[in-house]
């Protein structure tokens, strides 16, 4: 199918991983538009609006385009059946193909080996990280999640792969001859007051904390650093540190302006949530912590919460609208089971946050998490009322 459609000429990096794999675009994307390059990014899911997915030099790209781009998928693949992400994605390289870039980077759906992303042949894959997500499709644990997430990878070429990788991922990428760079190994990090520390065979710098914030962020930083690395195309130093500070991606630990603080995070497994938990525990506020929670029927539940218990004096959950989406009650109950009893059940997000904002005080702080369908109500809702 893919075939049929306008080649694809640019460099491309394809990031995959269970979390990190969208700020490690975000950060690629920066880091070359800083260096003067004509940059394409492949973003999923989104939040607010379908375009969000598909970005040239760092816009969204129109409603025309997209449309003009789905009108020719349409029409090139006859009979043969695709589905959404598929769909959406092809419709993706259309776009890119027609924008003359230099560099395409390609954030991976689910997976990896079946992925519709993967029908690209990427000069650089990217592995940030593997948990235990999709478990219905991928498998019941890190080994063999972590087989699918290394399918991105080709024979000679790049395979970055970032910290505490299972061996299954090291094995794919040795097994096919692909030129593996591991952090921890080839490359390293180390944080400092003020700064942090990049380290590989290419030399060593002390670089600006990203703009996206968390611990966390210096491993997705790390790996976009040593795709740059790995990649033909030259980089200067100063583009570098731009891109990481310069770097926006909604969703991440965002913090809305104003009091009480706000805090936005689509953690929606439990390796995310626990990246969360630790940001809360150090960030900490001298009110209390207020959580807005909506999650997925086929999402962990009660490995996020559990994670995150500790770190909440009150729970404001609610139904998320979407055929996939859990019932408040049932996160209510979940929580009763572990004894927690400052819950409040809503009929969906907006009123959950609405009562949440209407309890809080100067000094407390929001965190609205569980999923990228309860983050972007909340950004679609705040930005309503602040226009």
């Amino acid at each position: 199918m893919a075939a049929r459609l306008s080649p694809l000429h640019s460099r491309v990096i394809t990031v995959g991983g269970t979390n990190g794999k969208g700020s490690t675009v975000a950060y690629l994307e920066h880091i070359y538009r800083a260096s003067g390059y004509r940059v394409g990014a492949y973003f999923s899911p989104h939040l607010i609006r379908y375009n969000e997915r598909v970005r040239i030099m760092g816009e969204e790209a129109s409603d025309a385009v997209l449309c003009a781009a789905f009108a020719e998928v349409e029409r090139v693949r006859a009979d043969t059946p695709l589905t959404y992400f598929e769909f959406g994605t092809l419709a993706a390289f259309i776009v890119f193909a027609d924008a003359g870039l230099d560099v395409v980077i390609l954030e991976v759906g689910l997976g990896g080996r079946l992925d519709a992303v993967n029908v690209i042949d990427g000069d650089v894959g990217v592995v940030v990280s593997v948990g235990t997500d999709h478990k219905d499709w991928l498998g019941e644990d890190r080994e063999t999640i972590g087989r699918e997430k290394a399918g991105i990878f080709r024979g000679g070429r790049p395979a970055i792969l970032g910290a505490d990788m299972p061996e299954s991922v090291r094995t794919v990428a040795r097994g096919i001859g692909a030129r593996v760079m591991e952090a921890g190994r080839d490359f390293r990090i180390r944080p400092l007051p003020s700064q942090w520390h990049y380290e590989s065979a290419q030399g060593a710098r002390d670089l600006p904390y990203p703009a996206l914030r968390g611990a966390y962020q210096l491993n997705n930083a790390a790996c976009a650093i040593a795709a740059v690395e790995a990649l033909d195309l030259p980089v200067q130093a100063g583009a570098i540190r731009m891109g990481l500070v310069g770097v926006r991606l909604p969703g991440r630990f965002q913090t809305l302006p104003g009091r009480p603080l706000v805090v936005l995070d689509v953690a929606h497994n439990a390796e995310a949530a626990a990246v969360l938990a630790d940001t809360l525990m150090t960030q900490p506020v001298a009110g209390c912590t207020r959580a807005v929670v909506g999650m997925l029927r086929d999402k962990p539940i009660e490995e996020v919460l559990a994670v995150l218990m500790p770190r909440v004096d009150v729970w404001h959950v609610a139904s998320v609208d979407d055929p996939r989406g859990a019932d408040g009650a049932a996160l209510a109950a979940v929580l009763a089971a572990h004894g927690v009893t400052a819950v409040t059940v809503h009929a969906d997000v907006v009123a959950a946050f609405d009562a949440a904002r209407c309890q809080a005080q100067e000094s407390d702080r929001i965190v609205v998490f569980g999923s990228f369908k309860t983050v972007g109500a909340i950004l679609r809702y705040v930005s309503r009322h602040e226009d």
